[in-house]
Order: structure tokens, then sequence, then C-alpha cells
């Protein structure tokens, strides 16, 4: 689930979720950022192996990489939302800076 939640994050850049799971994609697209800047093959390799998406894979690599090349940490933000209205979970926005 975080593999497909994180991939999404990375492919459309901001994802409406419940809070449990933005906290969780947040830690996971921030590794995968950062292995993009490091860009190294075995930095490559331990992405793939998070998420074994090779088109999230190249954006991360390619176009992330370069996008936050100055900054040093909190590539993901997490804004609260309220509650969904069906059962009532907290929901959170999970979307890059």
């Amino acid at each position: 689930m975080l593999r497909s939640l994180a991939a999404e994050v990375i492919r459309h850049e901001r994802i409406v979720t419940t809070e449990a799971k933005a906290s969780e994609a947040k830690r996971t697209v921030d590794k995968l950022i950062t292995y993009g800047k490091k860009g190294t093959l075995h930095h490559r390799r331990l992405a793939i192996a998070k998420v074994p998406n090779k088109a999230v894979i190249r954006k991360v690599f390619d176009d992330l990489a370069e996008r936050y090349a100055e900054r040093t940490g909190g590539y993901t933000r997490v804004i609260k939302l309220g509650p969904r209205k069906g059962d009532a979970a907290p929901m959170a926005l999970v979307e890059l800076v």
C-alpha cells in the first residue's frame, strides 16, 4: 500500500488520504527524493526496491532531484483537512513543496 501511495504522491505531486497514511507516505517520499539527490546506481536500486515503478523512479532522479538540489530536507508537506463525510476519518493533503 505504501509503495503505491508514494508512487501516486510523486506522480501527481498532491493527493488526499487519511492522516495515518499521509504521515507514512511522507517518510517514504522523502527517502526516495534523498536517494534521487545522491544519484548513484546503488541509490537508484534502493529506490526501485522501495517503489518498483520505473517511470516514478525516473521522475525522482531526473526532475525532483534537480528541483530539490539546494534543499536539505522536508520535501513534502502534510496539511490536515478535517473529517471525511462517510466515516469521520481524519483526512490530510500530502503534497510536494
